[in-house]
């Protein structure tokens, strides 16, 4: 028994020592370059040259990661512009293509999008025809309201307060109504400068896809 435990010591002595070197053997260094431009491994970064990059690297000098150094405010300036530029050239892609394909998805024709246009566009012209009327119909009720309250006058008597709110009440009205008016006929100049585009982005399309077809009938 005593033989036993002694074998089973010696045993677990060895399988320690063979495992203690294969654990410093695995031990990670650290390479970076001193203030001298010296080329430096170790065990450790000191803090004053963390901040500069360094690799970290094993016992057979294979580099396991690298660390790259801290950026400068500037670098962190120019950095954060150019991802705001990609971001917006992504956001510009992304919107181009959506365009696309509800400009494909939608008409087959240019002509198609130019009847679309038309009918927009005579919505909103009769938008305004209708608001002008009502101007006017508002304009000749101011009038009508003021002859009254002339003839009044002129007979000696006092325009009754009424009278004059309700004036003011209609040139208030017509104010907002010819707002309106100016609203929609802002609009329909927007309008037609939107068909305009996607027309001309439906035949940049159209042309693109008659030169891919060309190019395929040339392959073939």
């Amino acid at each position: 028994m005593l033989e036993i435990k002694a074998f089973s010591t010696l045993f677990c002595g060895v399988a320690l020592l063979l495992i203690l070197p294969t654990q410093a053997h695995s031990r990670d260094l650290y390479r970076y370059t001193n203030n001298e431009g010296n080329m430096v491994v170790d065990d450790r970064v000191p803090t004053e040259y963390a901040n500069k990059g360094y690799e970290i690297i094993n016992e057979d000098g294979i580099v396991l990661r690298v660390v790259p150094r801290e950026l400068t405010s500037e670098e962190l300036e120019q950095l954060s512009l150019k991802q705001q530029l990609e971001q917006v050239e992504i956001a510009e892609k992304e919107r181009l293509q959506k365009w696309d394909e509800t400009l494909l998805l939608r008409y087959s024709t240019v002509e198609d999008i130019e009847a679309a246009r038309d009918r927009a566009l005579s919505d909103l012209r009769i938008r305004v025809s209708i608001l002008k009327s009502n101007t006017r119909f508002l304009k000749q009720q101011v009038e009508n309201y003021q002859a009254s309250a002339a003839d009044v006058e002129r007979n000696g008597g006092t325009v009754d307060v009424s009278r004059l709110a309700a004036i003011e009440d209609l040139q208030s009205e017509i104010s907002a109504t010819e707002r309106s008016i100016a609203d929609r006929e802002a609009e329909v100049v927007r309008a037609q400068q939107r068909f305009q585009l996607d027309i001309d982005r439906f035949e940049l399309l159209l042309g693109v896809v008659e030169m891919r077809r060309n190019v395929e009938t040339a392959k073939n």
